[in-house]
């Protein structure tokens, strides 16, 4: 991960107008911008984030706003600037590094800063982000964040609102939710996402936390060897009971299902 403040060359003083983060392995960009952010500071295309109160500029347009600033790929002759910079393929953090993050439009630039250089309070907000998600029925995540608040979600309206109903269509596409670089949200690939803290002020706080869930997991849940174990049979006899709805297990994976433990030693006691 890098981080740069986003500094204006027409102050007198050096001054962090927003900060943006870079995760290398993903490619993916997220700016956030300071409690102090001033709309007539910043970047206009940010300053419509801040008008709307949000400090976390979402990936999408964290990445339009690098695109302004480098060349486009479809300039006419790319391949030769490419060359010249001794750069093998269009990579936008690295042209975005060439110029520090200048441009002709404006007098931002980029300047590194180490994450302990970032401001106090972005800890309260960083800790809000998710740690892990876990897909329940009637709509509802069992969200971790990294502050070690746990939360049950019901996101229904929230999907409502995006007019993505289609991902409560089935539970299996529901299931299939993944969590943003850096913990910035959920999401069901390029359908829908939404942002860590509308998820954190929707949520309901449980008692619970993620070390409590890891022990529960690696207690309660057993693979159908060990199933066998526990009921002194083979893997046919196993899967059979699974086919007779016998055995209900948590996943659909007929190469290596997992099952519940107590609903398999109840099955012992029959």
């Amino acid at each position: 991960m890098k981080i740069f403040a986003i500094r204006s060359e027409s102050m007198r003083k050096a001054k962090n107008l927003a900060y943006l983060i870079y995760y290398e392995t993903e490619k993916t960009f997220y700016i956030e911008l300071p409690e102090d952010a001033d709309e007539w500071e910043i970047p206009l295309l940010l300053s419509s984030f801040l008008k709307k109160g949000e400090k976390t500029v979402n990936s999408y347009h964290s990445k339009m706003w690098v695109q302004q600033r480098i060349i486009p790929p479809d300039r006419q002759n790319l391949g030769q600037i490419l060359k010249e910079n001794n750069l093998e393929y269009y990579d936008e953090f690295e042209l975005l590094m060439l110029s520090k993050g200048r441009c002709a439009q404006d007098d931002y630039y980029l300047y590194p800063i180490s994450i302990d250089k970032l401001p106090n309070n972005f800890d309260v907000r960083f800790g809000k982000r998710i740690e892990d998600a876990v897909p329940l029925k009637n709509n509802c995540i069992l969200l971790f964040f990294r502050n070690g608040e746990v939360k049950k979600c019901d996101i229904t309206q929230l999907i409502e609102k995006a007019n993505c109903t289609s991902i409560l269509s089935k539970q299996e596409i529901f299931n299939s939710v993944e969590i943003l670089t850096g913990g910035y949200g959920v999401a069901w690939g390029t359908v829908l996402s939404i942002p860590y803290d509308k998820l954190y002020d929707t949520g309901k706080a449980i008692d619970l936390n993620l070390d409590d869930f890891k022990c529960f997991v690696s207690n309660r849940i057993i693979s159908v060897t060990e199933a066998c174990d526990i009921l002194d049979c083979s893997r046919q006899n196993i899967i059979d009971l699974i086919k007779r709805e016998k055995l209900n297990p948590i996943n659909s994976n007929s190469n290596n299902f997992l099952l519940m433990k107590n609903e398999v030693v109840q099955r012992k006691w029959e």
